[in-house]
């Protein structure tokens, strides 16, 4: 299988945690998935590799759409666990991150051999839902407000390195390998899919704590 492939199967991944983890909220997951053809197309088509402005363009209308479906959830619904499956995901993209890099697609930097210590939030959340489902029992309220807003800020940091090290005129890493592969189909389904879905897991757990 693809590197491609597997990219593919990851998003549909995160969209279904997604669809589980707000109660089954189809709305929510209908949005992300037309913003994925939308996007889709043009990365396909090297439409942001030969209009890089149209990239950030694309990211602030992912914003947009991600505070409206926040907005859509009910808190009442949620399915806490599945939120945390949503940030297993974060292992499997890690890997791909890596084998990007190793195919001179993206810096070192984005990986967790450079500055991207994201695979530990999805280590540990694979680690705390084998330990609920094993005790029967949620860990604290506060350990959740702890573990949540760390990882908003280890998904920051990134998203941050991803932008800065991308061929915008921001650039201010990697030069002699810049971020490359979040301009083309699949890949740009991670900051216009995967990332978003993983930042309302967090705020939507975050509100109902």
């Amino acid at each position: 299988m693809t590197l491609e492939a597997i990219f593919l199967l990851i998003t549909l991944l995160t969209l279904f945690l997604l669809y589980e983890g707000t109660g089954k909220n189809i709305r929510v997951v209908i949005i992300f998935f037309i913003w994925q053809i939308v996007t889709g197309f043009l990365a396909f088509y090297e439409v942001f590799k030969e209009k890089l402005l149209l990239f950030p363009l694309a990211i602030i209308a992912t914003t947009l759409l991600s505070f409206l479906s926040f907005k859509m959830v009910s808190i009442k619904k949620l399915n806490t666990n599945y939120l945390l499956g949503i940030h297993i995901i974060r292992i499997p993209v890690e890997l791909c991150l890596y084998q990007l890099f190793i195919k001179g697609k993206i810096p070192e930097i984005m990986t967790f051999t450079g500055w991207n210590f994201d695979i530990l939030i999805g280590i540990s959340a694979l680690v705390i839902l084998i330990y609920q489902f094993l005790k029967k029992k949620n860990l604290a309220r506060q350990f959740f407000l702890s573990w949540n807003v760390i990882g908003l800020l280890f998904l920051s940091v990134i998203v941050i390195i991803a932008f800065l090290s991308s061929p915008l005129p921001i650039q201010q890493f990697a030069f002699d390998q810049p971020n490359m592969a979040l301009l083309k189909f699949p890949f740009n389904m991670l900051p216009t899919c995967i990332v978003p879905i993983v930042y309302i897991s967090h705020a939507l757990f975050l509100k109902k704590l």
